[in-house]
C-alpha cells in the first residue's frame, strides 16, 4: 500500500502521491496558522536531532522528548477538530469561457468550431452514426455526440445533436436525437480555471451517489480492502509494511488505509519520517471518530490525485474522468474506473498516454483483485481485460486567459465573498476562447518582434509590457483580456490596474466635448496651429506638435486625423477643461482626471480597460454599457446567483458618436492610424494612436461596429521605449484584429438619420459652390455652414492662408514641453 499525499513531481517512481512543487506549496498554504505549523514542525526537528547522536543522548532525547511529542499529537487532533469540516466540504469554483451555442438562424464559423470541439477531445468520423465525444460534419449537416456536463449537483445528460446548415453557412435547424426542434443547443464549456481557496487545484466535485459503484470497489480493493471495517488505522497492513520496510532498510512500502491518506493529503507535508507516521495516524482516528465512512470516502475520491493537466494539478475522480476519458465519473465503465483506481499509486508511473503498457498492466491487476474478490464477473473480468485502454487524445493546453480569471475573481469576490470561492461556484465567463488566444498570441508575437527590431528594448530585470483589452461595446462584455507578457513571471494586471498616461488617444474625447456643446464646433471648424504659451502655476506651458512644425490653419478633422497637439491644445482651453471631464465621465472614465489645459493632450491617467470602454461608446451609437465579466453565477446546488443583464445608459446621441467614428476612420485612412491598411486589415475601422511625453506610453485604441480594441505598451518604470504608438501598439492591434474579423471586417457602421453630409471648402469652411470645389463633411443637422463660397472667395483665402502657414513655420520650433501624438 503507497502513502500517498503532498509528494511526488514529474520524476515520481511507484508510491508518488502529488506533484512535489504545487502540492507541497498547497499543503503549506492550507495551514493557515503559523503557531499551528510551528508545532508541527518541532517535533519532526527533535527526532532528527535524536537520530544523530550517540545512544545515551538518543535515550536522553527520548525521555525529554517524550512530552513534547504527547503535546505534539493532542495539537495535531485539536488541529483537525478546528479544520476539518471547512476541508472536507470545501469544493471549488469552476470559471468556464463562454460556451459554444447553435441556434437557427447563427453564421456558422466552421473553424471554430472545429476549433472548440478538438480542444475539448472530440474526436472526427466519417460515419454518420456517433458516439459521444464525436461528431461528423458535411457542407450541410453537423452531427455531435454532447457529452455531459456537470455543474456540480446538476447534470446536463449531453446525448446526440443533429445541426442542419443551410445556404451562406447560416443554421436552419437544430434537433436532438429524436428529431425534436431545439431552439439552441450548446457545447460544454472549457474550464479555463479552479479556484480553491488559495490554491490552483483542478476538480470536479461530484457526490459519491453519483460515482458508479464498480469505481468505488475499484479504489477500494487495490486501495484499502479493509476501509468499512477498521477504526482509522489495519494494523495487519502496518505490520506486513513494517516488515518489508525492514526487509528492504528503507521506506519500501506504505501500511496506510485511505483515512490515512486522505489525512495527509490534507494537513501533513511529503516528507517520509515515522513522526508524519504518528500524526497522519492519530488525525486518522480522529477523522473516524467525526465522520461517517460515507463522508470520508467522497472526500478521499474528491481529492486523490491523479496527474496533471498541461502543469495543473488534477485531482479527484470528477475532473480525472474529464481529463482521460472526456465523459463525466456518473458513465465510467469498468475498466475506465480500474484504470483510474490504478493511476493512484504513481500517477506517472501508470500515465495512459505516456506509458500505456504500465497502465494496462496496473488496470488488469485492479481487474484481477476486483474478480478475485467477487465484485465483478467472468465475463465483465475478460471483457474489461480486453478492453482498450480508452483515454482520449492529447488536447493542446488550454491554460490562457489567467489575467482575465483573476479580473473575474476579483469581482467574484466583490459580489460574494471570499469564502464563497470554497462553495463550488459555477461561473460563466464572458471569455471568446478564441479571441483570448489570439490577444495572447498578438502580445507576445509583437513584444518579440519588437524588442528583435529595436535591441534596445530587451531589458532582462523589467522586460518590456503590454496590455490588451476586447470587448463587446453593445453589451460590454469583456471577450479577451492579457495584462502582461508573461502571467508566470508577473501576475500584475496592467489591463485592469495599471494607469499611464493616454496621449493623443485622449483627444477624441475633447472632440466629442467642442462638438456638442451650444454653437460649437464642427469638424470642419478651423483652429489655429501656431505657437501656444500659457502660463500655469505649474509653469509656462509650451505644447508642440510631433514634428515641430505648425500648419497654420487646420480644420478639426485634420488636427484629429493627423493628431495635431497645438491646434487640440487650443481647442480644450476653448471647451475649458472641466467640460472635458464632464464628457470624460460620461464615457465611463473614472479614474481621477485633473481639470487643467494639458487634460486635452492626455496628462491625466487612466487604464486601458478605462480608454476602451470609452472608444467602445462611440461604436456603440453613444450607450454605454456597464463591463461585465460574467454571464451567471450557479451555486453548488444548481441555484443561479446571478444572471447577466444588459445594463448601461445612454451617454449622448448615435448622431454626436457618428461625428467621432467619421473622424477616427479618417485617421485610419489618412492620419497616424494609416499602417494599420499596410498590415493587411481591410475592413471598416476607426482608430486614434497615442504617444506620451518622452515616448513612455504607446497606445493604439479602436473599434469595429461589435469590437472595441485598446492596446497599451511600454516599461513598467516608465522609462522611455523611443517609438509612437503607431509603431509600438498598433502592429498588435493589427494582428489582433484581422485574427478576430479575417481581413475584411465584420460589416460597416450605420450613419445614423441625425447627421448629415455637406460638401465643404477646406480653406474657407463655406459650402462647395461655383468655382469652389469642396470635400465631403459629416455635421449634426442644422449645424452645416449655409453660406456657399466663390470663386473670389476661395482665392483671397488660399492667399491669406498661405501667409498664415509661412509665417508660423518661420517660427516654427520644437518646444520642451507637452508633446503628445
Amino acid at each position: 500500500m503507497t502513502d500517498h499525499g503532498c509528494q511526488g513531481g514529474e520524476g515520481e517512481g511507484e508510491g508518488g502521491g502529488g506533484p512535489h512543487n504545487n502540492r507541497k506549496r498547497n499543503c503549506v498554504q492550507s495551514r493557515r496558522d503559523g503557531i499551528r505549523t510551528e508545532r508541527l514542525e518541532t517535533g519532526v526537528r527533535i527526532v532528527e536531532w535524536v537520530r544523530t547522536k550517540s545512544n545515551p543522548r538518543v535515550i536522553l532525547g527520548i525521555i525529554v522528548g517524550t512530552p513534547f511529542l504527547a503535546a505534539m499529537v493532542i495539537g495535531t487532533e485539536a488541529l483537525v477538530r478546528a479544520r476539518l469540516d471547512d476541508e472536507l466540504f470545501a469544493s471549488p469554483s469552476q470559471i468556464y469561457a463562454r460556451p459554444v451555442v447553435f441556434y437557427p438562424g447563427m453564421g456558422l464559423d466552421t473553424d471554430r468550431v472545429e476549433s472548440h470541439l478538438e480542444r475539448l477531445g472530440y474526436r472526427r468520423v466519417r460515419r454518420r452514426t456517433v458516439d459521444i465525444g464525436e461528431y461528423y460534419r458535411s457542407s450541410s449537416k453537423w452531427i455531435i455526440g454532447r457529452r455531459a456536463f456537470r455543474r456540480h449537483h446538476k447534470l446536463d445528460p449531453g446525448g446526440v445533436v443533429n445541426i442542419f446548415v443551410g445556404g451562406r453557412g447560416q443554421i436552419r435547424l437544430v434537433e436532438d436525437a429524436a428529431g425534436r426542434r431545439l431552439p439552441y443547443i450548446g457545447l460544454e464549456p472549457e474550464l479555463i480555471r479552479s479556484v480553491y481557496g488559495s490554491s490552483g487545484d483542478e476538480r470536479i466535485p461530484i457526490p459519491l451517489t453519483d460515482i458508479p459503484k464498480h469505481v468505488v470497489d475499484a479504489v477500494l480493493s487495490i486501495e484499502d480492502q479493509r476501509f468499512f471495517d477498521h477504526g482509522g488505522l489495519d494494523l495487519k497492513r502496518i505490520v506486513g509494511a513494517t516488515v518489508a520496510n525492514v526487509r528492504a532498510r528503507r521506506f519500501a512500502q506504505g501500511g496506510s488505509t485511505l483515512t490515512q491518506q486522505l489525512a495527509k493529503n490534507l494537513f501533513l507535508s511529503p516528507k517520509r519520517s515515522p513522526i508524519r507516521k504518528l500524526r497522519d495516524m492519530a488525525m486518522a482516528t480522529t477523522l473516524e471518530q467525526r465522520h461517517s465512512k460515507e463522508e470520508i470516502l467522497e472526500t478521499y475520491l474528491n481529492m486523490v490525485y491523479f496527474g496533471h493537466d498541461n502543469g495543473l494539478a488534477i485531482y479527484g475522480v470528477g475532473r480525472a474522468a474529464q481529463h482521460y476519458f472526456g465523459k463525466d465519473a456518473s458513465q465510467l465503465d469498468v475498466g475506465e474506473g480500474a484504470l483510474l483506481a490504478g493511476i493512484i499509486k504513481g500517477p506517472n508511473l501508470y500515465h495512459p498516454v505516456r506509458r500505456p503498457e504500465t497502465a494496462r498492466e496496473r488496470r488488469n491487476l485492479v481487474l484481477n483483485v476486483m474478480h478475485d474478490r467477487g465484485i465483478i464477473s467472468d465475463r465483465v473480468h475478460r471483457e474489461s481485460r480486453r478492453a482498450p485502454l480508452g483515454v482520449r487524445r492529447r488536447t493542446r493546453a488550454t491554460r490562457v486567459g489567467r489575467y482575465f480569471t483573476d479580473f473575474v475573481t476579483e469581482q467574484l469576490i466583490a459580489a460574494h465573498g471570499r469564502k464563497a470561492l470554497e462553495t463550488g461556484l459555477s461561473v460563466f465567463t464572458t471569455m471568446d476562447m478564441e479571441l483570448q488566444r489570439a490577444a495572447e498570441q498578438a502580445v507576445r508575437s509583437g513584444l518579440e518582434r519588437l524588442e528583435s527590431d529595436h535591441p534596445n528594448l530587451k531589458s532582462g530585470d523589467a522586460p518590456l509590457q503590454a496590455a490588451l483589452v476586447a470587448l463587446d461595446p453593445r453589451t460590454g462584455e469583456v471577450l479577451a483580456m492579457v495584462g502582461g507578457r508573461d502571467y508566470g513571471l508577473s501576475q500584475f494586471n496592467r489591463a485592469a490596474h495599471a494607469k499611464r498616461q493616454p496621449g493623443s488617444s485622449f483627444k477624441p474625447i475633447v472632440a466629442r466635448s467642442a462638438l456638442v456643446q451650444r454653437n460649437g464646433a464642427t469638424l470642419a471648424t478651423v483652429l489655429q496651429d501656431e505657437p501656444l504659451a500659457l502660463e500655469t502655476p505649474a509653469g509656462l506651458w509650451e505644447p508642440a506638435n510631433y514634428d515641430g512644425q505648425f500648419r497654420g490653419e487646420v480644420t478639426l478633422r485634420e488636427a484629429l486625423e493627423r493628431s495635431l497637439n497645438v491646434p487640440f491644445a487650443r481647442l480644450g482651453i476653448d471647451v475649458g477643461p472641466d467640460r472635458i471631464v464632464e464628457t470624460a465621465r460620461r464615457l465611463g472614465l473614472e479614474s481621477k482626471l485633473n481639470p487643467v489645459p494639458s487634460l486635452a493632450l492626455g496628462s491625466s491617467e487612466v487604464t486601458p480597460l478605462e480608454m476602451t470602454r470609452a472608444f467602445g461608446v462611440f461604436a456603440a451609437n453613444g450607450f454605454l454599457s456597464q463591463t461585465q465579466a460574467t454571464l451567471g453565477v450557479i451555486d453548488a446546488q444548481g441555484e443561479v446567483l446571478s444572471r447577466y443583464q444588459l445594463k448601461g445608459k445612454q451617454a449622448f446621441s448615435p448622431a454626436e458618436a457618428y461625428l467621432v467614428t467619421s473622424a477616427l476612420r479618417g485617421a485610419v485612412e489618412r492620419g497616424t492610424g494609416r499602417s494599420l491598411r499596410s498590415r493587411g486589415y481591410r475592413g471598416p475601422v476607426a482608430a486614434k494612436s497615442g504617444t506620451t511625453n518622452n515616448f513612455r506610453d504607446a497606445w493604439f485604441i479602436g473599434y469595429t461596429p461589435s469590437l472595441a480594441v485598446g492596446v497599451w505598451v511600454g516599461f513598467d518604470d516608465g522609462r522611455s521605449i523611443d517609438l509612437p504608438g503607431s509603431r509600438a501598439a498598433l502592429p498588435i492591434f493589427a494582428s489582433f484584429l484581422k485574427s478576430a474579423h479575417g481581413p475584411y471586417g465584420d460589416g460597416d457602421f450605420s450613419m445614423h438619420s441625425g447627421v448629415e453630409i455637406v460638401e465643404v471648402n477646406r480653406e474657407t469652411g463655406l459650402r462647395a459652390g461655383y468655382g469652389c470645389r469642396g470635400e465631403r463633411e459629416v455635421f449634426l443637422r442644422g449645424t452645416a455652414p449655409r453660406e456657399r463660397c466663390s470663386s473670389y472667395r476661395s482665392y483671397t483665402s488660399r492667399y491669406r492662408n498661405s501667409g498664415s502657414r509661412r509665417s508660423s513655420d518661420s517660427r516654427g520650433r520644437r518646444s520642451s514641453g507637452s508633446n503628445r501624438r
